[in-house]
């Protein structure tokens, strides 16, 4: 009886709490509808791979993809994602957004559980997995006066997939058997390669054959002015070096293209059908869903949205997956795990300014140093496949079932 006082406690006052309106960002779709809840923007990138691989293997469905309500909108969804904050901890909430959503199966990932949210899931007949999970993720936090509310809720998973032996054993002293229990490693974010025109990056190649190739990805107005003066900086040890610029927002792009034509500037406006000629100093890439191409021509690949504060970063999984060293900013606040697990293997290099990116630049010019950044990168991009084979077998079991009932 008294281990069932707990959550029965926190169910009380999830009765008692107050509405905050829910509000739907659309309809809920036709078809099966996979909820995916990540804790940080890393596990929501992990979520949104594998769901981009099962969409590539042909299995149909839509990711609803929940975060809570401190993590912002993760970058670049596909259209068959949607996505939202989770709802408050009030039971009307929660019962508003099962109703509409009807999920067919839960993948929470991590830990920092919301007890009311998974009872009610559960009440619902709905399969739920805990994905991911942590040691230091079901800490008594915002309970400590319940305990043993993590125990009671974690007994409301089907099953639970653990990070590593310290996490496994941190579940069966939360009373998990083991054989409800799995050691699969982390469900990480990996390397998923970007599509592109591969007739464009054969002639691209080849007209480019024999330069020196930095891209600058993903920048913000502000940043440009650090780019700038550390390519021109590089141009003195590398003379026919190539700067690929890709703005954050490529409706920007006139105005990039003014600022770089002010300063003197030979450039190519990809927009505009212009080729690189050799004597070309920056490509301005100023249109959408060509990252590919520039990640596969460029050995080296400077991540913006990072030199200044406010943008957090943008995904370096698309560079790492295809063969570009990494460089970026100290504001990476939105990625920071997954650059830390990059710069931690070698894979990438924080840079702080233009005397820094320069420096940068001239060391990975050798073909050699970009080589093991890559190369690294791909080790890194690697791990993670156990627990994202087993969830991809997984979820495709259960939505073959509710197709055959």
């Amino acid at each position: 009886m008294a281990r069932s006082l707990g959550l029965a406690a926190y169910l009380a006052l999830a009765r008692r709490a107050p509405r905050s309106p829910v509000q739907f960002p659309c309809d809920r779709p036709q078809g099966h509808v996979i909820w995916g809840h990540a804790s940080t923007l890393s596990k929501a990138a992990a979520l949104l791979q594998l769901a981009q691989r099962l969409q590539a293997q042909g299995v149909e469905f839509t990711l609803l993809l929940t975060t809570p309500q401190d993590v912002p909108r993760p970058d670049h969804m596909k259209s068959h994602v949607i996505w939202q904050h989770n709802p408050e901890e009030a039971i009307s909430d929660i019962r508003r957004f099962l109703s509409h959503w009807r999920p067919d199966l839960l993948l929470w990932t991590g830990g920092q559980l919301q007890p009311a949210l998974i009872h009610g899931t559960s009440r619902a007949g709905v399969p739920m997995f805990l994905v991911d999970a942590e040691e230091d993720g079901f800490d008594a936090g915002r309970l400590p006066w319940l305990p043993d509310v993590n125990r009671q809720v974690l007994a409301l998973f089907d099953q639970i997939m653990a990070s590593d032996a310290a996490a496994a054993q941190r579940m069966r002293k939360l009373g998990v058997a083991t054989s409800r229990i799995a050691i699969t490693g982390r469900l990480q974010e990996a390397a998923t390669a970007l599509p592109c025109d591969e007739e464009t990056r054969d002639d691209l190649a080849e007209t480019l054959a024999g330069r020196s190739l930095w891209l600058a990805a993903m920048v913000q107005p502000e940043e440009l002015d650090t780019i700038l003066r550390a390519h021109r900086a590089s141009l003195r040890y590398s003379h026919r070096q190539l700067l690929i610029i890709v703005p954050d927002d490529e409706t920007r792009g006139p105005n990039f293209q003014a600022r770089l034509e002010d300063e003197g500037w030979r450039i190519a406006v990809w927009s505009h059908g212009d080729t690189p000629e050799e004597t070309t100093q920056i490509l301005l890439a100023d249109t959408r869903g060509e990252m590919g191409l520039w990640y596969r021509l460029a050995p080296i690949t400077f991540m913006g949205s990072s030199l200044t504060s406010g943008h957090g970063g943008r995904d370096p999984w698309e560079p790492a997956a295809l063969g570009s060293a990494i460089l970026y900013g100290p504001n990476v606040s939105r990625y920071l795990p997954a650059y830390s697990r990059l710069a931690g293997a070698g894979a990438a290099r924080i840079v702080r300014d233009a005397e820094t990116l320069s420096g940068a630049i001239t060391r990975l010019s050798a073909p050699d140093q970009a080589a093991i950044m890559a190369h690294a990168a791909w080790e890194v991009s690697s791990e993670g496949a156990e627990a994202t084979d087993r969830l991809m077998t997984l979820v495709q079991d259960i939505l073959d079932l509710k197709d055959a009932m």
